[in-house]
C-alpha cells in the first residue's frame, strides 16, 4: 500500500474510510481482553486448571506479537480492500471456530485464528488515516481513533462481565459474530483502495526470526512467577536474542529495499521517543488493568459485574475525550496535552498506591477516571507526532513497530505487576503476615512499580516537539528530525 503523499484537507472531519476502518478495529481488538472473566467458566467447562485457562487471553498476544512484524510488509504489497477482506474474513473465521469450538484445543486454535486478523487492522487504520487525512486534520481525526485503539481493551472485561452475568461464555463469540459480519460487508462496500501495492518477494527468515522472537519475548514475560522464574528468563533471552537477529537481518535486507520491518523508522527521534512514551504508557494501563480486578474482587469481594462497572466509567472517559484531545492537538500542538498527561499518569499510579480494605470507592472511581483521561490525553498527540514524524512510505512500519512493542509492553506490564504482587505477597506470608494484608502489600509495590516506570513517561513527553518535523516530501524523503541529519538512505536527489 504506497502513500498518496497529497493527502487532501478534510477540514478536520473523519473520511469514511476511517470511519470504517476505526469500527472495524474496535470490534476486533475489543477480543483481546474480552475473555479475561469468562476464566472460571473456562475451567468448569472444559475441566482445565487456571493457569491452561490462561491461554485464551495469553496465546491470543501471542499471535498478535508474532504476525503484527509482518503487516507492514504485508500492506505495502496488497491494495486496501483486500487488506481489509482477508483480516476480518479471518477474524470471523476465528470468531465462529471459538463459539462452537467442541475442546479446548479448539477454542485456543480459534483465538488464535482471530488474533491472526486483527494484527492486522491496527496497522491498516494507522497507515490509511497518515495517507488520506492532511496533516493540520490528523489530530481530530486521531482523536477519533483512540476509541478503537485505547477503549476496546479496556471495555474487554465491562462487556464480558454484564454477558457472563446471564449467559455463557460462548456467547462471547455468538454475539460478536453478526456485529463484525455486519461491519466486513458495509466495510467491503464503501472502502475504496488508497495508492497501489508495490511488488517484492517476502523474506520468510525474517518471518521465522520475528514470529519466534516476539513470540518468545511474550511467552517468557506471560510466563513469570515468584516459583517459576529460570524458564521465564531463558524464554525471554533466547527470545531477545531473536529479535536482535531479525533486526540485523532487516538491516541487511534494507539495502534493496525489501525488508520486513523497515528498521529506518527508528532515525526519526520523534518517532523514537514517541514508541518508548507509548510502551511504557500502554504498560502502565495494562499494569491497571490486571491489578484492579484482582484487588477489586479478592479483596473487596464484588462480583465481575461490579468491577466491570466500577472501570467503566474510565473507558467512557478516554473515549469520549479523545476528539476534544484531537482538537486541542491541532491548535496548540502535543506539548501542552502530553506533559500533563504524563503527570497525570503518574500521579494516578502513585495515587494507586495508598489501596486499602477501606478505601472509599469514590476515591478508587476518581484514580482510574485521571489514569484514563491522562492516557487519552498522551496517546493521540503521541500517535499522530511519532507517525508524523515519518516519510509516506514508511507509515506501514512504523505503525507495525509501534503495534508489535503494544503487545510486548502489555506482556511486560502484566509480568511485572503479577510478579512484583505475588513476591511480595509470599515474602510476607512466610514471615507470619495476614494472607489478605499481605496481598494487599505487594499490589501497594505493584503500583508503586508502575508509577516509578511511568515517570519516564514524563521525560519522553518533555523531550518530544509541539508538532512533528516530517520531511517526507516524497516516497524517498528523508525523516528530518529537529536538528538530526537525514539517514543517507533515506535521501532522493
Amino acid at each position: 500500500m504506497r502513500a498518496d503523499i497529497s493527502a487532501p484537507s478534510t477540514g478536520g472531519k473523519t473520511p469514511t474510510v476511517i470511519r470504517l476502518l476505526v469500527l472495524a478495529t474496535f470490534v476486533v481488538i475489543l477480543n483481546e481482553t474480552i475473555m479475561i472473566n469468562a476464566i472460571p467458566s473456562l475451567m468448569h467447562d472444559f475441566e482445565v486448571d487456571e493457569q491452561a485457562a490462561q491461554w485464551v487471553s495469553t496465546v491470543f498476544m501471542l499471535t498478535m506479537a508474532a504476525v503484527i512484524p509482518v503487516t507492514g510488509w504485508f500492506l505495502q504489497r496488497v491494495t486496501t480492500r483486500r487488506a481489509y477482506a482477508i483480516a476480518m474474513g479471518v477474524f470471523l473465521a476465528g470468531t465462529a471456530l471459538s463459539a462452537i469450538a467442541p475442546t479446548f484445543e479448539v477454542l485456543l486454535l480459534g483465538r488464535v485464528v482471530q488474533a491472526g486478523g486483527t494484527a492486522v487492522m491496527m496497522p491498516l487504520l494507522m497507515t490509511t488515516l497518515m495517507t488520506v487525512v492532511a496533516e493540520q486534520d490528523r489530530g481530530k481525526v486521531m482523536g477519533n481513533v483512540t476509541l478503537a485503539i485505547s477503549v476496546a481493551p479496556a471495555m474487554g472485561p465491562v462487556i464480558s462481565g454484564l454477558v457472563l452475568q446471564w449467559a455463557s461464555w460462548r456467547w462471547l463469540f455468538v454475539l460478536v459474530l453478526p456485529i463484525a459480519g455486519a461491519v466486513t460487508y458495509l466495510g467491503f462496500r464503501k472502502l475504496e483502495d488508497i495508492g497501489e501495492p508495490q511488488t517484492g518477494d517476502i523474506d520468510w527468515a525474517s518471518v521465522a526470526f520475528a514470529a519466534l522472537g516476539f513470540g518468545a519475548l511474550v511467552y517468557g514475560l506471560s510466563k513469570f512467577s515468584p516459583d517459576n522464574v529460570a524458564s521465564p528468563v531463558l524464554l525471554v533471552v533466547a527470545g531477545i536474542a531473536l529479535v536482535a537477529v531479525f533486526a540485523l537481518r532487516q538491516i541487511q535486507l534494507q539495502r534493496n529495499g525489501s525488508p520486513l520491518m523497515d528498521l529506518r523508522v527508528l532515525l526519526a527521534g520523534t518517532y523514537t521517543k514517541s514508541l518508548i512514551l507509548m510502551s511504557i504508557a500502554f504498560l502502565a494501563m495494562l499494569g491497571s488493568m490486571m491489578l484492579l480486578p484482582l484487588y477489586l474482587q479478592n479483596l473487596r469481594g464484588l462480583s465481575a459485574l461490579e468491577t466491570g462497572l466500577l472501570v467503566m466509567p474510565g473507558g467512557l472517559a478516554m473515549g469520549l475525550l479523545g476528539p476534544t484531545v484531537g482538537k486541542i492537538f491541532d491548535r496548540f500542538g502535543g506539548r501542552v496535552l502530553v506533559i500533563p498527561g504524563s503527570i497525570g499518569i503518574t500521579a494516578a499510579l502513585a495515587g494507586f498506591t495508598q489501596i486499602s480494605l477501606t478505601m472509599p470507592y469514590w476515591q478508587l472511581l476518581a484514580l482510574h477516571i485521571l489514569l484514563m483521561v491522562s492516557l487519552a490525553a498522551a496517546f493521540t498527540p503521541v500517535f499522530t507526532l511519532g507517525l508524523g514524524a515519518l516519510p509516506p512510505h514508511l507509515y506501514s512500519h512504523g505503525s507495525s513497530m509501534l503495534g508489535t512493542l503494544q503487545q510486548v509492553s502489555a506482556a511486560f506490564g502484566t509480568a511485572l505487576v503479577i510478579t512484583v504482587m505475588a513476591t511480595r505477597t509470599k515474602t510476607l506470608v512466610e514471615g507470619g503476615t495476614e494472607p489478605i494484608a499481605a496481598q494487599l502489600d505487594g499490589m501497594r509495590l505493584a503500583f508503586g512499580f508502575s508509577a516509578v516506570l511511568s515517570v519516564v513517561v514524563i521525560v519522553m513527553a518533555v523531550l518530544l516537539p509541539a508538532r512533528a518535523a516530517a520531511g517526507a516530501h516524497g516516497h524517498g524523503g528523508p525523516v528530518e528530525v529537529e536538528d538530526e541529519a537525514p539517514a543517507p538512505e533515506l535521501v532522493k536527489d
